[in-house]
């Protein structure tokens, strides 16, 4: 593996590198890893999705991976309709605060309101983890705190990162999913 030990030498002595490749590894340097989870139980689910996918493109980077999208019924406040759910890793040179900005903004821009905790939406997307960073603040806090509970977050993010360790617990996603209590059905859709 590349470590960033090892890309600051590379990058210290790159008379021995093209430029291109000295470029590509400052870029890369610079970017964080995200996991996103969107969600959508209002209007036309599916196209609500991938609209939060453009807008997540278009103001936070590119989407490196995406799971499969799995609808499931509403957790914590049940009487509503299903969600559609969708895991994302994304690369952005956001800094955790600023995402959590782009992101609302997002939400926002689509039309979502915020009434009620747990209640309907037309679009959610909710910050998993940001690299292998803990934090807790009066507005963010990473991981999410409910990730560990939910299914519809477990099954999607196991698609695209089963063996990522979540930086509080120490277990992978797998694992995390083995030892979920959550009941509530999740279905892939496609």
């Amino acid at each position: 593996m590349f470590s960033p030990r090892r890309a600051k030498w590379v990058l210290a002595n790159k008379t021995c590198l093209s430029i291109r490749i000295y470029y590509y590894l400052c870029d890369a340097m610079n970017f964080n890893q995200v996991y996103l989870h969107t969600g959508a139980n209002l209007g036309n689910r599916e196209d609500n999705l991938k609209k939060a996918n453009e807008w997540i493109r278009k103001e936070i980077g590119p989407i490196k991976s995406a799971s499969k999208v799995y609808q499931t019924k509403a957790w914590g406040i049940t009487d509503q309709p299903d969600f559609l759910n969708q895991a994302l890793l994304v690369k952005t040179r956001l800094s955790p605060q600023e995402l959590l900005e782009k992101i609302q903004a997002i939400e926002r821009r689509m039309g979502r309101v915020r009434e009620i905790k747990w209640g309907e939406r037309i679009i959610d997307i909710d910050i998993l983890f940001f690299n292998d960073a803990i934090i807790d603040t009066k507005n963010l806090t990473i991981p999410h705190p409910y990730l560990h509970y939910r299914n519809f977050v477990l099954l999607p993010l196991m698609d695209i990162a089963p063996e990522l360790v979540h930086p509080g617990f120490g277990m992978t996603i797998t694992e995390l999913y083995a030892n979920s209590e959550d009941t509530l059905a999740v279905e892939v859709v496609r």
